[in-house]
Protein backbone atom coordinates (compact mmCIF):
# COMPACT_ATOMS: atom_id res chain seq x y z
CA UNK A 1 0.00 0.00 0.00
CA UNK A 2 1.21 3.34 -0.73
CA UNK A 3 2.09 6.00 1.79
CA UNK A 4 -0.16 9.18 2.03
CA UNK A 5 1.14 12.44 3.14
CA UNK A 6 -0.55 15.48 4.26
CA UNK A 7 0.90 19.34 4.46
CA UNK A 8 -0.26 22.04 6.64
CA UNK A 9 1.30 25.37 5.27
CA UNK A 10 0.91 28.41 7.41
CA UNK A 11 1.92 32.05 6.24
CA UNK A 12 2.89 33.88 3.44
CA UNK A 13 2.56 33.13 -0.27
CA UNK A 14 5.98 31.89 -0.36
CA UNK A 15 5.37 28.73 1.57
CA UNK A 16 2.61 28.10 -0.59
CA UNK A 17 5.23 27.70 -3.41
CA UNK A 18 7.52 25.92 -0.82
CA UNK A 19 5.15 23.29 0.17
CA UNK A 20 4.07 22.34 -3.79
CA UNK A 21 7.34 21.99 -3.95
CA UNK A 22 7.77 19.69 -1.56
CA UNK A 23 4.60 18.09 -2.59
CA UNK A 24 5.76 17.60 -6.06
CA UNK A 25 9.09 15.82 -4.64
CA UNK A 26 6.76 13.52 -2.40
CA UNK A 27 4.61 12.56 -5.23
CA UNK A 28 7.68 11.72 -7.31
CA UNK A 29 8.97 9.52 -4.62
CA UNK A 30 5.78 7.03 -4.74
CA UNK A 31 3.38 8.77 -2.11
CA UNK A 32 0.27 9.73 -2.51
CA UNK A 33 -1.34 13.30 -1.10
CA UNK A 34 -4.39 12.98 1.38
CA UNK A 35 -6.64 15.81 3.21
CA UNK A 36 -7.29 13.80 6.16
CA UNK A 37 -3.89 14.22 8.70
CA UNK A 38 -5.54 11.22 10.61
CA UNK A 39 -4.55 9.17 7.22
CA UNK A 40 -1.36 10.35 6.66
CA UNK A 41 1.80 7.66 7.14
CA UNK A 42 4.08 11.65 6.96
CA UNK A 43 2.49 14.91 8.37
CA UNK A 44 4.55 17.60 6.96
CA UNK A 45 4.51 21.44 9.12
CA UNK A 46 5.55 23.93 7.00
CA UNK A 47 6.09 26.77 9.61
CA UNK A 48 6.09 30.83 9.48
CA UNK A 49 8.06 32.74 12.37
CA UNK A 50 7.60 36.32 10.68
CA UNK A 51 5.60 37.58 14.00
CA UNK A 52 4.62 36.15 17.31
CA UNK A 53 1.69 35.28 16.48
CA UNK A 54 2.60 33.53 13.43
CA UNK A 55 5.07 31.40 15.84
CA UNK A 56 2.01 30.52 18.08
CA UNK A 57 -0.03 29.73 15.28
CA UNK A 58 3.01 27.33 14.44
CA UNK A 59 3.71 25.38 17.42
CA UNK A 60 -0.21 25.00 17.94
CA UNK A 61 -1.02 23.48 15.08
CA UNK A 62 1.89 21.02 15.05
CA UNK A 63 0.13 20.00 18.54
CA UNK A 64 -3.06 19.19 17.12
CA UNK A 65 -1.82 17.22 14.30
CA UNK A 66 0.12 15.50 16.59
CA UNK A 67 -2.89 14.58 18.09
CA UNK A 68 -4.53 13.48 15.00
CA UNK A 69 -1.73 11.21 13.50
CA UNK A 70 -2.55 7.35 13.39
CA UNK A 71 0.35 5.01 14.77
CA UNK A 72 3.38 4.83 13.02
CA UNK A 73 3.13 8.04 11.68
CA UNK A 74 5.52 10.68 10.82
CA UNK A 75 5.47 14.28 11.83
CA UNK A 76 7.83 16.81 9.98
CA UNK A 77 8.58 20.45 10.58
CA UNK A 78 10.27 22.64 8.35
CA UNK A 79 9.74 26.32 7.06
CA UNK A 80 11.03 29.52 8.72
CA UNK A 81 10.52 28.46 12.14
CA UNK A 82 12.21 25.11 11.59
CA UNK A 83 15.31 27.04 9.57
CA UNK A 84 15.62 29.72 12.62
CA UNK A 85 14.93 27.73 15.57
CA UNK A 86 15.93 23.62 14.38
CA UNK A 87 17.55 22.23 17.47
CA UNK A 88 15.74 24.54 19.98
CA UNK A 89 12.32 23.54 18.24
CA UNK A 90 13.36 20.26 18.00
CA UNK A 91 14.31 19.72 22.12
CA UNK A 92 10.84 21.76 22.65
CA UNK A 93 8.41 19.47 20.75
CA UNK A 94 9.48 15.98 20.99
CA UNK A 95 6.87 14.88 19.96
CA UNK A 96 8.45 16.08 16.14
CA UNK A 97 9.95 12.89 14.41
CA UNK A 98 12.22 15.49 12.26
CA UNK A 99 12.92 19.34 11.80
CA UNK A 100 14.13 20.19 8.75
CA UNK A 101 15.70 23.57 7.67
CA UNK A 102 15.79 24.43 3.98
CA UNK A 103 18.76 23.45 2.91
CA UNK A 104 17.74 19.73 3.25
CA UNK A 105 16.88 17.69 0.59
CA UNK A 106 13.25 16.95 1.10
CA UNK A 107 12.55 13.64 0.31
CA UNK A 108 11.00 12.83 3.75
CA UNK A 109 9.27 9.37 2.49
CA UNK A 110 13.18 8.12 1.85
CA UNK A 111 15.43 9.69 4.57
CA UNK A 112 15.89 9.01 8.00
CA UNK A 113 14.01 10.25 10.84
CA UNK A 114 16.55 13.22 12.64
CA UNK A 115 17.26 16.39 13.54
CA UNK A 116 18.91 18.04 10.35
CA UNK A 117 20.46 20.92 10.50
CA UNK A 118 22.75 22.36 7.44
CA UNK A 119 24.14 25.92 5.64
CA UNK A 120 21.87 29.00 3.66
CA UNK A 121 21.16 26.25 0.75
CA UNK A 122 21.32 26.37 -2.64
CA UNK A 123 18.46 26.76 -5.10
CA UNK A 124 17.62 22.70 -4.32
CA UNK A 125 13.90 23.76 -2.79
CA UNK A 126 13.76 26.91 -5.46
CA UNK A 127 14.04 24.60 -8.72
CA UNK A 128 12.19 21.20 -7.64
CA UNK A 129 9.16 20.07 -9.42
CA UNK A 130 5.95 20.80 -8.92
CA UNK A 131 2.15 19.77 -8.88
CA UNK A 132 0.29 21.32 -11.68
CA UNK A 133 -2.14 24.45 -9.84
CA UNK A 134 -6.49 23.35 -9.31
CA UNK A 135 -6.66 27.01 -9.85
CA UNK A 136 -6.10 29.18 -13.07
CA UNK A 137 -3.40 31.02 -11.02
CA UNK A 138 -0.52 30.40 -9.45
CA UNK A 139 2.53 31.62 -7.12
CA UNK A 140 6.23 31.50 -8.93
CA UNK A 141 8.87 32.00 -6.66
CA UNK A 142 11.89 34.12 -8.74
CA UNK A 143 14.24 34.22 -5.59
CA UNK A 144 14.89 33.39 -2.42
CA UNK A 145 16.58 35.68 0.56
CA UNK A 146 16.98 38.85 1.01
CA UNK A 147 19.79 41.34 1.27
CA UNK A 148 18.35 44.55 3.09
CA UNK A 149 18.21 44.58 6.63
CA UNK A 150 15.08 46.28 7.87
CA UNK A 151 14.95 46.54 11.76
CA UNK A 152 12.24 44.52 11.97
CA UNK A 153 12.74 41.65 10.19
CA UNK A 154 14.74 38.30 10.55
CA UNK A 155 14.02 36.48 7.05
CA UNK A 156 17.59 37.33 5.92
CA UNK A 157 19.19 35.58 9.19
CA UNK A 158 17.68 32.27 8.39
CA UNK A 159 16.68 32.81 4.47
CA UNK A 160 20.13 33.76 3.79
CA UNK A 161 21.05 35.95 1.15
CA UNK A 162 19.26 37.02 -1.91
CA UNK A 163 19.50 34.54 -4.87
CA UNK A 164 17.78 35.13 -8.19
CA UNK A 165 16.73 32.15 -10.08
CA UNK A 166 17.74 31.65 -13.89
CA UNK A 167 15.07 32.75 -16.46
CA UNK A 168 14.94 29.73 -18.26
CA UNK A 169 14.10 27.74 -14.72
CA UNK A 170 11.64 30.66 -13.83
CA UNK A 171 10.31 30.49 -17.46
CA UNK A 172 9.90 26.55 -17.56
CA UNK A 173 8.09 26.51 -14.33
CA UNK A 174 5.66 28.88 -15.37
CA UNK A 175 5.12 27.05 -18.87
CA UNK A 176 4.68 23.62 -17.08
CA UNK A 177 1.75 25.14 -14.71
CA UNK A 178 -0.51 25.09 -17.37
CA UNK A 179 -2.35 28.52 -15.80
CA UNK A 180 -3.58 31.82 -16.74
CA UNK A 181 -2.15 34.03 -14.11
CA UNK A 182 1.01 33.99 -12.82
CA UNK A 183 1.98 35.60 -9.50
CA UNK A 184 5.81 36.53 -8.96
CA UNK A 185 6.56 36.17 -5.52
CA UNK A 186 10.09 36.90 -3.93
CA UNK A 187 11.22 38.60 -0.23
CA UNK A 188 12.54 41.18 -2.35
CA UNK A 189 10.70 41.40 -5.74
CA UNK A 190 12.10 44.29 -7.75
CA UNK A 191 15.79 43.32 -6.91
CA UNK A 192 15.79 40.41 -8.96
CA UNK A 193 19.34 39.72 -10.63
CA UNK A 194 21.12 42.37 -8.59
CA UNK A 195 22.97 39.27 -6.51
CA UNK A 196 23.70 38.18 -10.09
CA UNK A 197 24.69 41.29 -12.73
CA UNK A 198 26.93 39.99 -14.77
CA UNK A 199 24.27 36.98 -16.04
CA UNK A 200 20.82 38.50 -15.62
CA UNK A 201 21.62 41.83 -15.55
CA UNK A 202 20.69 45.41 -13.77
CA UNK A 203 17.12 45.75 -13.36
CA UNK A 204 16.27 41.91 -14.54
CA UNK A 205 12.72 41.57 -13.23
CA UNK A 206 11.65 44.00 -16.41
CA UNK A 207 12.50 41.54 -19.17
CA UNK A 208 11.53 38.77 -17.01
CA UNK A 209 8.26 40.32 -16.60
CA UNK A 210 8.28 40.32 -20.11
CA UNK A 211 8.73 37.12 -21.06
CA UNK A 212 6.41 35.82 -18.19
CA UNK A 213 3.59 38.11 -19.74
CA UNK A 214 3.91 36.50 -23.33
CA UNK A 215 3.35 33.15 -21.80
CA UNK A 216 0.35 33.77 -19.68
CA UNK A 217 -2.93 36.14 -20.03
CA UNK A 218 -2.28 37.53 -16.76
CA UNK A 219 1.07 38.27 -15.28
CA UNK A 220 1.16 40.15 -11.40
CA UNK A 221 3.90 41.50 -9.05
CA UNK A 222 4.07 40.57 -5.05
CA UNK A 223 6.05 42.87 -2.53
CA UNK A 224 7.68 45.76 -4.47
CA UNK A 225 10.25 47.63 -2.13
CA UNK A 226 9.35 51.16 -3.13
CA UNK A 227 12.65 52.58 -3.88
CA UNK A 228 12.78 49.88 -6.69
CA UNK A 229 9.60 50.73 -8.42
CA UNK A 230 11.26 52.40 -11.65
CA UNK A 231 9.40 54.16 -14.46
CA UNK A 232 10.23 51.67 -16.25
CA UNK A 233 9.01 48.39 -14.10
CA UNK A 234 5.81 50.47 -14.05
CA UNK A 235 5.37 50.63 -17.26
CA UNK A 236 5.58 47.44 -18.08
CA UNK A 237 3.18 46.24 -15.53
CA UNK A 238 0.83 48.56 -17.02
CA UNK A 239 1.66 46.99 -20.48
CA UNK A 240 0.61 43.79 -18.64
CA UNK A 241 -2.98 44.88 -18.50
CA UNK A 242 -2.76 43.93 -15.05
CA UNK A 243 -3.11 47.28 -13.33
CA UNK A 244 -2.16 46.04 -9.84
CA UNK A 245 0.41 47.63 -7.16
CA UNK A 246 1.71 45.78 -4.30
CA UNK A 247 4.22 48.33 -2.08
CA UNK A 248 5.61 47.38 0.70
CA UNK A 249 5.04 50.98 2.74
CA UNK A 250 5.52 49.38 6.46
CA UNK A 251 5.44 53.42 7.38
CA UNK A 252 5.60 56.93 6.17
CA UNK A 253 7.33 59.45 8.70
CA UNK A 254 10.53 59.85 6.92
CA UNK A 255 12.91 59.89 10.76
CA UNK A 256 10.92 56.68 11.77
CA UNK A 257 11.70 54.91 8.17
CA UNK A 258 15.16 55.34 8.80
CA UNK A 259 14.97 53.59 12.30
CA UNK A 260 13.14 51.11 10.47
CA UNK A 261 16.43 50.77 8.47
CA UNK A 262 14.23 51.44 5.45
CA UNK A 263 13.78 54.36 2.46
CA UNK A 264 11.30 56.46 1.53
CA UNK A 265 8.86 58.92 3.01
CA UNK A 266 4.93 59.84 2.76
CA UNK A 267 5.32 62.61 0.19
CA UNK A 268 7.54 60.24 -2.11
CA UNK A 269 5.26 57.52 -1.99
CA UNK A 270 1.71 59.53 -2.45
CA UNK A 271 3.86 60.98 -5.99
CA UNK A 272 4.65 57.85 -6.86
CA UNK A 273 0.65 56.47 -6.38
CA UNK A 274 -0.48 59.55 -8.05
CA UNK A 275 1.52 59.26 -11.02
CA UNK A 276 0.66 55.74 -11.49
CA UNK A 277 -3.03 56.67 -10.75
CA UNK A 278 -2.12 59.66 -14.00
CA UNK A 279 -1.22 56.89 -15.91
CA UNK A 280 -3.76 54.37 -15.01
CA UNK A 281 -6.35 55.15 -13.24
CA UNK A 282 -8.23 51.60 -12.35
CA UNK A 283 -4.76 51.03 -11.21
CA UNK A 284 -5.03 48.91 -7.16
CA UNK A 285 -2.75 49.41 -4.65
CA UNK A 286 -2.54 46.94 -1.79
CA UNK A 287 0.12 48.06 1.12
CA UNK A 288 1.25 46.97 4.50
CA UNK A 289 1.93 48.91 7.74
CA UNK A 290 3.38 48.44 10.67
CA UNK A 291 2.32 50.21 14.31
CA UNK A 292 4.14 50.20 17.13
CA UNK A 293 7.63 49.88 16.44
CA UNK A 294 10.02 51.09 18.59
CA UNK A 295 10.50 54.73 18.93
CA UNK A 296 6.81 55.90 17.08
CA UNK A 297 5.56 59.11 17.90
CA UNK A 298 1.96 59.78 17.58
CA UNK A 299 3.20 62.59 14.85
CA UNK A 300 5.21 59.57 13.32
CA UNK A 301 1.66 57.69 13.33
CA UNK A 302 -0.88 60.38 12.04
CA UNK A 303 1.49 60.97 9.18
CA UNK A 304 1.00 57.76 8.63
CA UNK A 305 -2.86 57.94 9.06
CA UNK A 306 -3.17 60.74 6.55
CA UNK A 307 -0.80 59.09 3.64
CA UNK A 308 -2.92 55.83 4.13
CA UNK A 309 -6.50 58.60 3.78
CA UNK A 310 -4.84 60.64 0.80
CA UNK A 311 -3.48 57.65 -1.05
CA UNK A 312 -6.26 54.97 -0.57
CA UNK A 313 -5.30 51.79 -0.87
CA UNK A 314 -7.58 49.01 -2.11
CA UNK A 315 -6.26 46.69 0.66
CA UNK A 316 -3.27 46.92 3.19
CA UNK A 317 -2.10 44.41 6.34
CA UNK A 318 -1.65 45.99 8.92
CA UNK A 319 0.52 44.75 11.97
CA UNK A 320 1.31 45.72 15.63
CA UNK A 321 5.18 45.23 15.96
CA UNK A 322 6.38 42.42 17.70
CA UNK A 323 10.14 41.95 18.45
CA UNK A 324 12.02 39.22 16.94
CA UNK A 325 15.72 37.69 18.34
CA UNK A 326 18.46 39.11 16.18
CA UNK A 327 17.18 42.29 14.87
CA UNK A 328 18.06 45.41 15.44
CA UNK A 329 14.27 46.26 16.60
CA UNK A 330 14.57 43.44 18.94
CA UNK A 331 17.74 46.10 20.93
CA UNK A 332 15.79 48.83 21.43
CA UNK A 333 13.80 48.08 24.65
CA UNK A 334 13.73 51.51 26.04
CA UNK A 335 11.91 52.91 22.92
CA UNK A 336 9.46 50.23 22.77
CA UNK A 337 5.98 51.50 22.68
CA UNK A 338 3.25 50.69 25.38
CA UNK A 339 1.09 48.21 23.96
CA UNK A 340 -1.93 50.16 24.52
CA UNK A 341 -0.64 52.74 22.64
CA UNK A 342 -0.29 50.42 19.61
CA UNK A 343 -3.49 48.69 19.72
CA UNK A 344 -4.99 51.61 20.28
CA UNK A 345 -2.86 53.10 16.66
CA UNK A 346 -3.58 49.58 15.01
CA UNK A 347 -7.38 50.32 15.86
CA UNK A 348 -7.46 53.94 14.88
CA UNK A 349 -5.99 53.08 11.54
CA UNK A 350 -7.75 50.02 10.86
CA UNK A 351 -10.53 52.18 10.58
CA UNK A 352 -9.07 54.59 7.88
CA UNK A 353 -7.62 51.59 5.60
CA UNK A 354 -10.99 49.91 5.65
CA UNK A 355 -13.10 52.98 5.00
CA UNK A 356 -10.63 53.51 1.87
CA UNK A 357 -11.04 50.08 0.49
CA UNK A 358 -14.78 49.88 0.84
CA UNK A 359 -15.02 53.50 -0.91
CA UNK A 360 -12.58 52.08 -3.94
CA UNK A 361 -15.06 49.23 -3.86
CA UNK A 362 -17.90 50.91 -4.49
CA UNK A 363 -16.58 53.06 -6.82
CA UNK A 364 -16.17 49.81 -8.83
CA UNK A 365 -20.38 49.77 -8.67
CA UNK A 366 -21.88 49.59 -12.14
CA UNK A 367 -18.75 48.71 -13.98
CA UNK A 368 -18.50 45.63 -16.20
CA UNK A 369 -15.27 43.58 -15.07
CA UNK A 370 -13.37 41.09 -16.83
CA UNK A 371 -13.11 38.18 -14.09
CA UNK A 372 -11.27 34.52 -14.23
CA UNK A 373 -13.47 32.19 -12.87
CA UNK A 374 -11.81 30.71 -9.73
CA UNK A 375 -15.19 28.20 -8.52
CA UNK A 376 -18.34 27.89 -7.01
CA UNK A 377 -19.06 30.04 -4.19
CA UNK A 378 -18.45 28.80 -1.00
CA UNK A 379 -21.66 30.31 0.87
CA UNK A 380 -23.82 30.01 -2.17
CA UNK A 381 -24.04 27.33 -4.79
CA UNK A 382 -25.78 29.50 -7.53
CA UNK A 383 -23.24 32.20 -7.44
CA UNK A 384 -19.52 32.23 -8.89
CA UNK A 385 -16.49 33.21 -7.50
CA UNK A 386 -13.48 35.31 -9.89
CA UNK A 387 -10.98 37.63 -9.58
CA UNK A 388 -10.74 41.28 -11.69
CA UNK A 389 -7.23 42.54 -13.48
CA UNK A 390 -6.74 44.27 -10.41
CA UNK A 391 -7.53 41.31 -8.09
CA UNK A 392 -10.82 42.16 -6.84
CA UNK A 393 -12.42 39.13 -5.33
CA UNK A 394 -15.90 39.36 -7.16
CA UNK A 395 -18.70 37.01 -6.38
CA UNK A 396 -21.45 36.92 -9.10
CA UNK A 397 -24.95 35.30 -9.96
CA UNK A 398 -25.11 33.51 -13.06
CA UNK A 399 -27.89 31.46 -14.41
CA UNK A 400 -25.37 27.99 -14.75
CA UNK A 401 -22.15 27.32 -13.00
CA UNK A 402 -18.76 28.40 -15.28
CA UNK A 403 -15.89 25.75 -15.75
CA UNK A 404 -12.71 26.95 -13.42
CA UNK A 405 -10.46 29.31 -16.12
CA UNK A 406 -13.39 30.27 -17.63
CA UNK A 407 -13.46 34.42 -18.83
CA UNK A 408 -16.52 36.11 -17.85
CA UNK A 409 -17.91 39.93 -17.90
CA UNK A 410 -20.03 40.96 -14.64
CA UNK A 411 -21.76 43.66 -14.19
CA UNK A 412 -20.84 44.91 -10.44
CA UNK A 413 -23.74 45.88 -8.63
CA UNK A 414 -22.47 45.65 -5.11
CA UNK A 415 -18.96 46.20 -2.91
CA UNK A 416 -17.94 45.45 0.54
CA UNK A 417 -14.82 45.65 1.98
CA UNK A 418 -13.02 42.25 0.68
CA UNK A 419 -15.05 41.53 -2.41
CA UNK A 420 -17.29 42.73 -4.92
CA UNK A 421 -20.71 41.42 -6.09
CA UNK A 422 -22.90 41.19 -9.35
CA UNK A 423 -24.13 39.62 -12.01
CA UNK A 424 -23.09 37.68 -14.96
CA UNK A 425 -23.60 39.97 -18.43
CA UNK A 426 -21.01 37.19 -20.66
CA UNK A 427 -18.89 34.80 -20.91
CA UNK A 428 -16.15 35.95 -22.52
CA UNK A 429 -13.93 33.34 -23.16
CA UNK A 430 -13.19 29.20 -22.18
CA UNK A 431 -10.69 28.21 -20.18
CA UNK A 432 -7.37 28.28 -21.84
CA UNK A 433 -5.48 26.26 -19.28
CA UNK A 434 -6.17 22.77 -18.02
CA UNK A 435 -8.40 21.88 -15.39
CA UNK A 436 -6.29 20.08 -12.74
CA UNK A 437 -7.64 17.71 -10.16
CA UNK A 438 -6.61 18.94 -7.06
CA UNK A 439 -3.92 16.76 -5.67
CA UNK A 440 -4.97 16.98 -2.08
CA UNK A 441 -7.82 14.86 -3.46
CA UNK A 442 -5.65 12.20 -4.82
CA UNK A 443 -5.74 8.90 -3.26
CA UNK A 444 -8.79 9.36 -0.84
Amino acid sequence: MQQRFYIETLGCPKNDVDSDKIMGTLLADGLVATDDPSLADVVVVNTCAFIEDARKESIDTVLALESQRKDGARIVVTGCMAERYGQELADALPEVDQVAGFGVPVQFGKKPIAVSSAPIPSFDLLNLPRPKSSAPWAYVKIAEGCDRNCGFCAIPSFRGPQRSRDIEQILREVDELEVQEIVLIAQDLASYGKDRPSELGAGSIVPLVKAVAKRVARTRLLYLYPSDLTDELIHTMLETNVPYFDLSLQHVSKPHLRRMRRWGDGERFLNRINDIRALSPQAAFRSNFIVGYPGETEEDFQQTMDVAAQAMFDSAYLFIFSPREGTAAATMQDQFVDAEVAGDRYNRIKVVLDRTALIKHQERIGRIEEVIVEGVNKRDENKMTGRTRQNKLVHFATPELLRVGTYASVRIEDAARFHLSGTLVDVGAAPTHKVHLSVQAVGQ
